[in-house]
């Protein structure tokens, strides 16, 4: 699934080519994603010109004059520019044509995105319980410590909850534990000030050079520009289970918290 880089790196890519462009018209082959696109969408959008195209969390936001398309990748979406009389292929579900000759085009084979309209998107039900950016300052070490006070569940999916901070996906908390030194398994309540002050830090560090190397290439991802990401290759942890750790060069280990598989060095990670 993409995670919060890739879908910053979808944005970056994309926002130049939408931005102060109109929307000629939009075609929708395949409304049946996670929810339904809205039947009006066409009607809604064609005409308008497009202002901003923002994020939060993973979720798209394309601004509109009157209004905002909030898109979701899903678990193997993307978005991309084509010229808009290029023929679409299997999957490709929905095109947004542009002035310019382009189309932005969705294209999800498992269909389990979204592309749903509103007028108000921070107050939309998929938004307004979210917790704060990773990357900015309303995110620190100190929130994650007065949070997790009496918390018994483990660290690693206590910092992807998305009401204590979005965008901490399975990689990425796998890869700020893993540099912060600490088990995925603690207890979220037990691990000190000092060490969540570090743990912060290192999820801003890895996010961020995620983003600047264009996201992690898993399965599907693929940028705006049509281009993979390249942050795969620097990898500590996350899909390494059995293999060397590149600091002691003990075989890492593998469990499952929260159904999800969890790598951690045993001698690095405490």
């Amino acid at each position: 699934m993409p995670e919060l880089p890739e879908v910053e790196t979808t944005r970056r890519g994309i926002a130049p080519h939408l931005q102060g462009q109109r929307v000629t018209r939009v075609i929708v082959r395949d409304r049946r994603l996670r929810w339904p696109i809205p039947e009006d969408l066409d009607a809604r959008l064609s005409g308008q010109r497009i202002v901003e195209v923002q994020r939060r969390a993973k979720y798209l936001l394309i601004n509109a004059e009157v209004g905002t398309l909030i898109c979701h990748l899903g678990m193997s979406g993307n978005l991309r520019l084509v010229p808009a009389d290029q023929p679409p292929l299997k999957h490709e579900h929905v095109d947004i044509e542009l002035e310019s000759g382009m189309a932005l085009r969705y294209t999800d084979p498992r269909r389990f995105g979204a592309m749903l309209w509103s007028t108000d998107p921070h107050a939309h039900d998929l938004l307004k319980s979210l917790g704060p950016e990773p990357l900015t300052d309303l995110f620190d070490g100190e929130r994650l410590y007065a949070l997790s006070r009496g918390r018994v569940m483990a660290i690693k999916p206590f910092i992807m909850d998305n009401a204590v901070v979005v965008g901490v996906g399975n990689i990425y908390a796998t890869e700020a534990l893993f540099a912060a030194g600490i088990d995925p398994r603690r207890e979220a309540g037990g691990v000190s000030r000092a060490r969540y002050l570090r743990l912060a830090l290192e999820i801003k560090r890895i996010l961020a050079n995620a983003i600047e190397r264009g996201g992690t290439t898993l399965r599907d991802f693929i940028g705006g520009d049509g281009q993979p990401g390249y942050f795969q290759q620097e990898l500590f942890a996350y899909g390494r289970g059995g293999e060397p750790c590149k600091v002691c060069g003990r075989a890492l280990r593998e469990v499952r918290l929260g159904q999800r598989a969890s790598v951690f060095c045993g001698t690095c990670q405490k």
